[in-house]
């Protein structure tokens, strides 16, 4: 027997029914460990040594995990691709180390950037080691946070009452806000006038115009400065007639967007759809994990927190192969269009967020989605 530990339980259900019997998939709940709110959780003296304490939620399911996982051939830490991912997984091979469950138990890391059975059973083809590195980043970051937060909250609770808090990001985002805000504060008002009109061409064609000389004279942001000036402007152009003096056409280009990142994502559901970024990343989490298709539940898209543009190139051939059956091979590109990230270092920088089969349309979802979740896929 084989034990695989994800985050949420609906997740692990999914995969389970992808491995089969040979395999045990229990889930984690999210994190299981976290550093206690007192003097002393991190010691930067002691080349910044941490101590953690099990969340009291944890406990029963950690009781679980080493159970099943005392016996086992070999437990894959399949918690969700990025940084947060890699920690929960760092934090559950410390535990069962702690707890003496994993003699003579082959320990592996796999990931899942989509909820699909040829995913699954890829990632649990291909094992790797945890990534420390990522461990690290994450690690500094929650030293950087307990530091920073834990030190200067009580230091505000006292100097300002009504203060919330202090943290590593939250304080530097205050700044940049304070600082825009007295930008906006020093900044000179100047009224300026520009003057548009309603045009129609011999042939009895509309269209808009708006003035940009006047008397011969380019006008330039501030030359109608009133509105006595826009008015005399107007009744200058009022006495006069005009005509197309010439026509010119250029050939254009119409770029088409980069796939989707968690921050592009959030950005689109809220100018299009009104949805704020947690009602987003909910949706998003509940299509990643699956909805029942056909009988079979299967995740609908990849993983929703990345900060990569890149595509899998089977998923390239699926979409071409898509467009191709469904639009006709005139509107296949000759060659794909190919998204890198532009940050060398980028924070999770896994393949973009996309549909797991381009094939699936919305329309043939309906019956699986909610009215929130339908919207945000057509």
């Amino acid at each position: 027997m084989d034990v695989v530990i994800v985050e949420s339980p609906a997740k692990a259900k999914t995969i389970n029914k992808y491995l089969g019997n040979s395999f045990k998939v229990l889930a984690s709940y999210g994190h299981i460990r976290d550093l206690p709110s007192k003097d002393g959780s991190v010691r930067p003296d002691e080349d910044f040594a941490m101590s953690w304490d099990v969340e009291r939620a944890s406990q029963k399911r950690l009781k679980e995990i080493a159970d099943a996982v005392k016996g086992a051939d070999h437990l894959y830490l399949a918690t969700d691709p990025d940084r947060e991912g890699e920690a929960i997984s760092w934090h559950l091979l410390e535990v069962l180390k702690q707890k003496r469950a994993l003699k003579d138990v082959i320990v592996k890391r796999v990931v899942f950037n989509e909820i699909t059975k040829r995913a699954v059973e890829a990632g649990i083809s291909n094992p790797r080691d945890i990534d420390q590195e990522l461990v690290d980043a994450y690690l500094a970051r929650r030293a950087l946070d307990y530091l920073v937060g834990f030190t200067l909250s009580p230091v505000l609770w006292r100097k300002l009452p009504g203060a919330r808090s202090a943290g590593r990001v939250q304080s530097v985002a205050l700044r940049l806000v304070c600082n825009r805000e007295l930008e906006i504060e020093q900044f000179n008002r100047r009224e300026y006038w520009t003057i548009e009109a309603q045009m129609q061409s011999a042939e009895g064609n509309s269209f808009s115009t708006r003035l940009v000389t006047l008397d011969g004279k380019k006008l330039d942001r501030f030359d109608l400065a009133d509105e006595a000036a826009a008015k005399q402007a107007v009744g200058e152009i009022e006495k006069r007639a005009f005509h197309i003096a010439n026509v010119e056409k250029k050939p254009g280009k119409r770029h088409p967007q980069p796939p989707f990142t968690t921050s592009t994502l959030q950005q689109e559901a809220a100018r299009k759809l009104g949805f704020g970024a947690s009602q987003t990343m909910r949706l998003a989490q509940t299509l990643y994990e699956g909805k029942t298709v056909d009988g079979e539940t299967t995740g609908l898209i990849t993983y929703m927190r990345t900060d990569g543009v890149s595509i899998a190139a089977e998923a390239i051939a699926s979409a071409r192969k898509t467009i191709a059956s469904r639009y006709g091979e005139a509107y296949l590109p000759g060659t794909p269009r190919l998204y890198k990230s532009k940050a060398k270092n980028a924070q999770e920088a896994h393949e973009a967020i996309r549909p797991t089969d381009p094939s699936l349309l919305p329309q043939k979802l309906r019956a699986a989605l909610n009215d929130d979740e339908y919207s945000s896929m057509i």
